[in-house]
């Protein structure tokens, strides 16, 4: 806006100076000399600007641009002070196809499946009420800093539980404690700090979905609650560049977290009135030779109280009371561990967790609701993931890294309904394309060998196929 201004004000003194008082001269070709009339044999020469009216003109309107000049900062200075100026608009869009090659995956049933967060986005279309072509997630964030003491977030989905259908995911006040933004306090619904992979945006992760042996610890990993965050500088700037250099960082959610939330998941009313406490600690650093890693220690623990259970009918009722130990529900606890070598080229990631959650004593056969009872259940389980990152492969500018994951979980999926037992053993491998920052394309091949949790009335049943999957994803 000042340069358009200033500009205008330029052309403005050129044009002052051509209509200065001017004069016409003349010469005489025999002797040379100069005239300021016309005369017998006086050839003229042309018209001919004042120098030092010129000078007087530039002068004055300097004078004026100086004013302009100043009326223009206080304008931007009053127009930072509009925080609405500070918000931006983002997101990304992820479209998936899935299709199986061999197995028992083709028996998957989507008017189940996609009730639940693991096995809902692998069925295709050779399966009845389903479709081949599926939006995953489509987001669309708001975000920044109203000042220098509070940052907004929101991000609705609009392609929730395979439907279409918009749902909140985030929406949080970031307090900041000082202008350094070290310490920092997040209330709202947001993402609960425990694990790297359930940190990490769907936008940047190499795989299409989460590990079931940390995704199951938070549903959707999001919950209502209030988190302390504590980053210094030099975190900040180096958590900063690992996202600048597109090495697939998790973000800021602090070196050291702490905080409590319901425990109840994302978008699910309190129901014991017992509230979940997280704590993490995590250590980015980059070595001389310009290697970046991370390892970091995360845990958290309360009482969960899973609500549904199906019936001989298949019908969802509310869990009786006396399916528990203790009106509280039951003891729900964990510990996780991360390390991680940043790929440059090469990179490894790797999560381990253990504990105790709460999960289904299934009966034999039909399911009844005076036999449905809940205990508490251990569970084990993580992932190793290897990728290779390269650059300039196909044209200017683009990345290409192919990737290779094992994943292991014996557990149970206590926001499931029945709280399942959930059993995988899957390998993934796989390559994303980011041809620019606007478009990725992701293929992998799933070698499956895990539960389907909406099989037998809700209680589980495993099975193994190997599904080729296809993602394209636009950032926007």
């Amino acid at each position: 806006m000042k340069k358009v201004v200033l500009s205008a004000l330029a052309a403005t003194i050129v044009s002052s100076a051509l209509y200065a008082e001017t004069m016409t001269l003349f010469s005489d070709p025999k002797t040379g000399q100069v005239f300021t009339t016309a005369g017998e044999g006086r050839v003229m020469m042309g018209d001919f600007i004042d120098a030092k009216s010129i000078d007087e003109h530039f002068r004055e309107d300097e004078s004026h641009v100086a004013e302009y000049e100043s009326k223009i900062d206080q304008y931007v200075a009053k127009d930072k002070k509009n925080w609405s100026n500070k918000l931006k608009i983002g997101g990304y869009l992820q479209f998936r196809n899935t299709e199986w090659l061999d197995g028992e995956g083709q028996d998957i049933n989507p008017a189940t499946a996609a009730k639940d967060q693991f096995t809902g986005y692998w069925a295709d279309g050779s399966t009845q009420n389903d479709k081949n072509f599926l939006i995953r997630r489509a987001r669309l964030i708001l975000s920044g800093n109203v000042g220098d003491h509070l940052g907004l977030y929101l991000q609705p989905d609009f392609a929730s539980q395979g439907a279409n259908l918009g749902q909140l995911r985030d929406f949080y006040g970031d307090i900041y404690i000082d202008k350094t933004k070290e310490h920092r306090v997040r209330i709202g619904q947001s993402k609960v700090p425990y694990g790297f992979e359930n940190l990490q945006s769907s936008s940047k992760r190499l795989t299409l979905d989460r590990n079931d042996a940390f995704n199951s610890a938070v549903k959707d990993e999001r919950d209502m609650g209030a988190f302390y965050y504590y980053t210094p500088v030099a975190i900040q700037e180096l958590l900063a560049e690992i996202d600048e250099l597109g090495l697939k960082g998790s973000g800021n959610y602090g070196m050291f977290a702490l905080g409590a939330y319901n425990g109840q998941g994302a978008n699910n009313t309190e129901v014991n009135g017992n509230n979940h406490i997280v704590a993490r600690m995590t250590y980015p650093f980059k070595t001389e030779s310009g290697q970046i890693f991370e390892f970091g220690i995360q845990g958290y623990k309360g009482q969960y109280k899973p609500v549904n259970v199906v019936t001989t009918t298949g019908t969802v009722i509310t869990m009786p009371d006396g399916a528990y130990a203790n009106s509280k529900g039951v003891k729900d606890e964990r510990i996780g561990i991360t390390a991680i070598m940043y790929p440059q080229p090469f990179g490894l990631q790797a999560e381990w967790n253990w504990g105790t959650t709460p999960g289904a004593n299934a009966p034999t056969g039909a399911v009844e609701a005076n036999n449905a009872t809940i205990s508490e259940k251990n569970l084990n389980g993580g992932y190793i993931l290897a990728m290779y990152r390269m650059t300039n492969v196909l044209k200017e500018g683009d990345v290409f890294q192919p990737f290779a994951k094992w994943q292991y979980f014996d557990g149970y999926s206590k926001a499931e309904r029945n709280a399942p037992r959930n059993q995988v053993n899957d390998w993934e491998v796989g390559v994303e394309w980011q041809a620019a920052k606007e478009f990725e394309l992701a293929t992998v091949i799933h070698k499956m060998n895990r539960t389907d949790l909406g099989r037998l009335n809700g209680y589980g049943e495993r099975f193994e196929g190997t599904a080729l999957r296809v993602q394209a994803q636009f950032n926007y």
